[in-house]
């Protein structure tokens, strides 16, 4: 079933429950940072759960396919992005159970109201203005830079959205570590959890996953550090299972 799929448009597996996503290499794929956090961030039944900045809604799907919740919200404030999204929850038949809207994170909190999920998940533009080297693409440079949205708007609306104890999710960049911890205790999401990832064992982190619970107490578990990479390029037997391809060989 391609029918839905418009110029230049591509349906990749995902390796999970059949689900499949459509992306156009012309706008911004999916990378492993999403896969990354889907794994990381947990939904449990009867919770509700919005990604902030959802791209082409591909933390919505794969939450969707891991966790027993009871819904799952994407906002996008690129209307091509939502589309594809939208699109994509249909192939996968899930439009009872994940729903994408078009808006900007900014208002998320007037769109949605206070206190209306259990669990907001993001993966946020990583680079500072104009730090970093600018795509002349509109649609990557949003989805690379704080453009549209900086990560002061994305946790001011999460504090928000969440109801109390409801759980942060975030996959970042580790050079803005300090501003994200400082930022999220000073929005009442406790940091609780902090995974570093890194390309090889012996090469500095290039990601950090966090969790944060509105209106816990202070207190951060530091997990082990995840290794993409083994030394001759090959993913780590980790990173193959959550790919879905551990014990098949296959590399993408």
């Amino acid at each position: 079933m391609t029918s839905n799929l418009k110029p230049g448009e591509r349906l990749d597996d995902l390796q999970i429950r059949g689900y499949r996503i459509i992306q156009s290499p012309g706008r911004f794929c999916f990378g492993m940072d999403a896969v990354l956090l889907s794994a990381f961030a947990k939904v449990k039944a009867g919770e509700r759960a919005l990604d902030l900045g959802t791209g082409t809604g591909i933390l919505p799907i794969l939450l969707e396919a891991k966790y027993e919740g009871d819904s799952y919200t994407g906002l996008e404030i690129q209307e091509e992005s939502a589309d594809m999204a939208r699109r994509s929850v249909s192939w996968n038949h899930l439009e009872d159970r994940v729903h994408i809207v078009t808006g900007d994170i900014r208002e998320a909190a007037d769109l949605f109201g206070a206190a209306s999920f259990h669990v907001v998940t993001v993966n946020p533009p990583y680079m500072i203005g104009e730090h970093g080297i600018r795509n002349a693409n509109p649609a990557k440079y949003i989805a690379r830079h704080e453009a549209l949205c900086t990560l002061e708007d994305v946790l001011r609306e999460s504090e928000k959205l969440l109801i109390s104890k409801g759980r942060f999710y975030m996959v970042h960049r580790p050079f803005r570590l300090a501003e994200i911890l400082a930022g999220m205790s000073r929005h009442r999401l406790e940091p609780k959890r902090m995974r570093l990832v890194h390309p090889y064992a012996d090469k500095e982190p290039n990601m950090v996953l966090v969790e944060g619970v509105r209106d816990a107490r202070p207190r951060m578990t530091v997990e082990p550090p995840l290794i993409v990479y083994r030394e001759d390029g090959s993913y780590t037997e980790e990173v193959l299972e959550l790919y879905g391809m551990a014990g098949t060989g296959r590399q993408e």
